[in-house]
């Protein structure tokens, strides 16, 4: 938590100008009792209405005082917070948009959004609170106790057990509820995974009847949270009226004392209600304090998880020298690379090496799990080599800069990703200043401008979240338009095209082929069609590289290719290739 308090430095105008305010409202509300004294002492027993009426004017603008000044400190109180919490968002929204995929693996998106929203939520309010309650609640508390000694010392004791009391409520409370503030963070984590889960998940959870299942799975977590809430809740609800008949008791005992003390001729009774005034804010100025304990601990769990995803060192930097380049020219070499995912025991990719040259497309090619799609992550350096390197014209990726890197790289992932907005938007995403015409003729490669046609607004027309209001294919080839778009000199798809119908499949290839005749081409395909005319393809099984060649030459030589093309082609389709 201590390391959060950095974020308060820019407000820290704000925070003096706020303690000088609380000192002034301290003040403020602590002479009130002095004052109302002087009106029971002097002006109800004496029956001087012009000292009364003298004295409460008085009263009254000094509380008119205190008003103001409890306003103002609220209102910086609460600008302090917000901006805390702004700043906090920002950075790790920052922090996370420069992780690798190694640095995801750490953390779900499900803890990610709790880190983000609710959890800087939880330190906003801490931030708030003790702005306005930090200075005010010591300063009450202190100065009570000395002006309530100074109108009667006998009655020390009634304070001494009023503090005694309250202080065992307080760690009794702390005790029971701070364990479960941790607990309250996890719950929401999951309860956060299953609602994004079933968010994304739900036409296959209508396609398998399982709604049912994830209700149940949903009211469980839900259950689990609210249990866990509505205890700390309760214990937390007790704490106020324990405090009300706490003050209650005071009050009745400090009558009881003060009124055979008033009696004795040792003590005034506009003493006595002063004195009783001051109790009372001696007691609230310690449920104040122990409202800031309690909510310093649920904060702090709160802190610790911001601060993991601020602190996580990431696995995938710039060297300090990295190296600018401006535009590749394409050629990438894959020497002697292996890769092993952080904790696993056996290593993903072996000794993979191959060139890709411009102009020319190196397609990727094996059984599901044998390290395609890993191996193409490796070049925009989603994760770094583990042994080996990969090189861009003779530089080695990790001695570029990752934005120049990934500058020349467009990608398409398999499962297409569109951002709500339009569909310019989304053509436009990776070069802002993209004109119409450049959109136009990127949609068209893709074969995406027919059916963009078919839509009333065209290009202007609207994309849901996820682009759920589009199909499949449609996404697709919006995400290999919107790669298009940016005229990379490297190109990556990864199994880009496996939405696709075979004639659509086959004319996107062969405008591919017709418009993008300098660039370097990966391409990663689960068919056999797809790949067929690139001039090199690599087939990978179990990590290793198995075959490497032309569509002819694998046929003859590798024996895995060809049991894949068997599987998908005639023996005469073959022979017709």
């Amino acid at each position: 938590m201590l390391k959060i308090i950095k974020y308060l430095k820019p407000y820290i105008g704000y925070i003096l100008l706020a303690v000088g305010l609380l000192f002034t409202q301290a003040i403020c509300d602590l002479s009130l009792p002095d004052y109302m004294s002087k009106i029971i002492n002097q002006g109800i027993l004496m029956k001087d209405n012009g000292f009364i009426l003298q004295t409460g004017g008085v009263m009254l603008l000094i509380s008119l005082g205190g008003v103001i000044a409890a306003i103002l400190v609220g209102l910086i109180a609460s600008k302090v917070g917000a901006g805390v919490a702004r700043t906090l968002r920002r950075h790790v929204f920052e922090k996370v948009s420069s992780f690798s995929n190694a640095e995801f693996d750490k953390f779900s998106t499900a803890s990610l959004i709790t880190r983000t929203t609710n959890d800087i939520t939880q330190i906003q309010n801490l931030v708030t609170m003790m702005i306005r309650m930090m200075f005010y609640a010591p300063i009450m508390g202190v100065g009570g106790i000395i002006l309530a000694l100074s109108k009667d010392v006998s009655m020390s004791w009634i304070i001494i057990l009023a503090v005694v009391i309250l202080i065992g409520l307080i760690v009794v409370i702390s005790i029971i509820v701070l364990p479960r503030f941790k607990k309250v963070q996890s719950l929401i984590d999951k309860l956060n995974l299953i609602v994004r889960e079933n968010l994304s998940g739900m036409l296959v959870i209508r396609a398998f009847n399982t709604q049912k299942f994830e209700e149940k799975r949903f009211d469980e977590a839900n259950k689990d949270l609210m249990k866990v809430n509505l205890f700390v809740n309760r214990v937390m609800t007790f704490m106020m009226p324990a405090m009300m008949l706490l003050m209650n008791l005071i009050s009745v005992l400090v009558i009881w004392v003060g009124s055979h003390r008033v009696g004795a001729g040792q003590l005034q009774v506009g003493d006595m209600m002063a004195f009783m005034q001051y109790t009372m804010q001696i007691i609230m100025s310690f449920l104040f304090i122990s409202m800031m304990f309690i909510m310093i601990p649920r904060a702090s769990v709160s802190g610790r998880r911001v601060s993991e995803v601020l602190e996580t060192e990431l696995t995938i930097i710039d060297q300090n020298n990295a190296l600018p380049i401006e535009k590749a020219i394409g050629v990438i070499e894959f020497k002697n690379v292996s890769f092993s995912y952080p904790g696993a025991e056996e290593p993903v990719l072996h000794d993979v090496s191959f060139v890709a040259k411009p102009g020319e497309t190196t397609a990727f090619i094996g059984a599901t799990g044998s390290g395609k799609s890993t191996l193409i992550n490796l070049v925009p350096r989603f994760y770094d080599v583990t042994e080996g390197s990969i090189l861009l014209d003779g530089k080695d990726i990790r001695d570029i800069a990752q934005h120049d890197l990934r500058e020349q790289i467009g990608y398409v992932p398999q499962k297409g990703i569109l951002f709500s907005g339009t569909i310019e938007s989304n053509l436009s995403y990776g070069k802002k200043d993209a004109s119409e015409k450049e959109l136009l003729e990127a949609a068209t490669i893709a074969q995406a401008k027919e059916f963009i046609d078919l839509k009333p607004e065209g290009m202007k027309s609207g994309i849901a979240q996820g682009g759920t209001n589009v199909s499949g294919g449609q996404k697709q080839r919006l995400s290999i338009a919107r790669a298009l778009a940016t005229k990379p000199q490297i190109y990556i798809f990864d199994d880009s095209f496996s939405a696709l119908d075979f004639k659509t499949d086959a004319k996107l290839r062969a405008e591919l082929k017709k418009n993008v005749t300098n660039a370097t081409v990966l391409l990663v395909a689960q068919r056999i069609s797809t790949i067929m005319h690139a001039e090199q393809i690599i087939v990978l099984d179990e990590g290793h590289v198995v075959g490497k060649g032309t569509h002819q030459e694998l046929l003859k030589t590798c024996e895995v290719y060809k049991e894949i093309a068997l599987s998908q082609l005639s023996k005469e389709e073959l022979g017709n290739e």
